[in-house]
């Protein structure tokens, strides 16, 4: 039987469980199986700037970081489920995508 991979991209930790605990409970009602959401490596984005744009004064300087936080789920290609799955509102801040193997 074929397999869909779902992966899932977030800066908001919470919102990605959430999202992840959803499509867990369909795949569990419909008795599909299931593995994950196994939790891939963060993206670290760090960005160093100096906080006075004239170069004039002391040598100060800001650090940002921007963190991406990452899921993968894997499920039976059943094509209720899959459907079900694309019928969820996602938050605006989760980056979806569905990979049929």
């Amino acid at each position: 039987m074929a397999s869909a991979k779902i992966k899932l991209q977030s800066q908001d930790v919470q919102d990605l469980d959430k999202s992840c605990g959803e499509i867990k409970t369909i795949a569990t009602k419909a008795g599909v199986e299931l593995k994950g959401p196994i939790p891939l490596p963060t993206k670290k984005l760090l960005i160093t700037t100096r906080k006075t744009p004239c170069g004039d004064g002391s040598d100060t300087y800001e650090r940002w970081e921007l963190r991406i936080h990452k899921r993968l789920i894997r499920i039976g290609a059943d094509d209720r489920v899959l459907r079900e799955v694309m019928r969820l509102k996602f938050p605006e801040s989760i980056h979806l995508e569905i990979e049929l193997d």
